[in-house]
């Protein structure tokens, strides 16, 4: 089974690769370590690749301690360094200012913003051309759902994305992969399990989402998978537009927009 496991694994993260040409040949990757099962999933998966692909790429692992008590920087320190993975340590108070009493409507935005802005920085100042991110299959779902309840927009996670004009790109070779496919792959390969010291991490508007997502899942099997094929299946002539808002708008155009029989438009003139 776990042998099996392992081919799924390998094959659903190649085909992640492959559709949207992730890596080219002599890329320098920064893979950012949470500690969590997805990154150490994703970090394990890009080093054993090296030894059967016809491509060579380099690895540099990067984890952000956030500053909260008994983070397990030191322990993923040990651990990369039996692994045989070279990592950047970068020791912060992002988490500690992320839930200052200036900010605590919203803890989790300015944590996840300041590390993100400092991974990209990081990336650029360690001569990295990709940053891996170990997003999956369920946070792909789950940051849609964020911004639809949340943000009022349609809009998620991509598992393929250039920035600041192409000079790094961000990548998620975990995007076809769910979260119990990989949790099952990380206790057969016996990663451990670094405590998430984040006193928000259960309680954040995620969580929230997650609970209500697994309800779905729960009645019926293919919601998850439909719900992740419906992303790149979108109908745009089936989704609102932003409201026309012309003086001189042709009476069809409105009528497209609103919804409205064309006969309750007058005659518009156009000079």
């Amino acid at each position: 089974m776990s042998l099996y496991r392992d081919r799924a694994v390998s094959r659903a993260i190649g085909q992640a690769i492959h559709r949207y040409r992730m890596i080219s040949d002599g890329d320098r990757i920064a893979v950012a370590l949470s500690g969590g099962k997805d990154s150490l999933t994703l970090m394990w998966a890009l080093h054993e690749r090296l030894s059967r692909i016809p491509i060579h790429y380099s690895l540099l692992a990067i984890y952000i301690d956030l500053g909260f008590e008994g983070d397990p920087a030191h322990l993923i320190e040990d651990y990369c360094q039996t692994m045989g993975y070279p990592l950047r340590l970068e020791h912060t108070d992002y988490g500690i200012q992320g839930h200052s009493e200036k900010n605590r409507e919203n803890p989790c935005f300015l944590c996840s913003r300041l590390r993100r802005k400092r991974l990209f920085e990081l990336a650029h100042e360690l001569g990295c051309n990709k940053l891996a991110l170990g997003h999956n299959m369920d946070d792909i779902i789950e940051t849609l759902f964020l911004n639809m309840c949340y943000s009022g927009e349609i809009s998620t996670m991509v598992p393929w994305q250039p920035l600041f004009k192409g000079k790094l790109t961000v990548i998620r070779p975990l995007a076809f992969l769910d979260e119990a496919t990989i949790k099952r792959f990380a206790d057969d390969h016996g990663f451990p399990n670094f405590e998430n010291p984040c006193p928000t991490s259960k309680t954040s508007k995620r969580s929230e989402i997650k609970k209500m997502l697994d309800s779905l899942y729960r009645r019926n099997k293919k919601i998850k998978g439909n719900i992740f094929r419906s992303m790149s299946h979108v109908k745009l002539d089936y989704l609102l537009s932003a409201p026309f808002r012309s003086n001189n708008a042709d009476p069809e155009q409105v009528t497209a927009q609103t919804d409205i029989p064309l006969s309750n438009h007058k005659k518009v003139s156009h000079s």
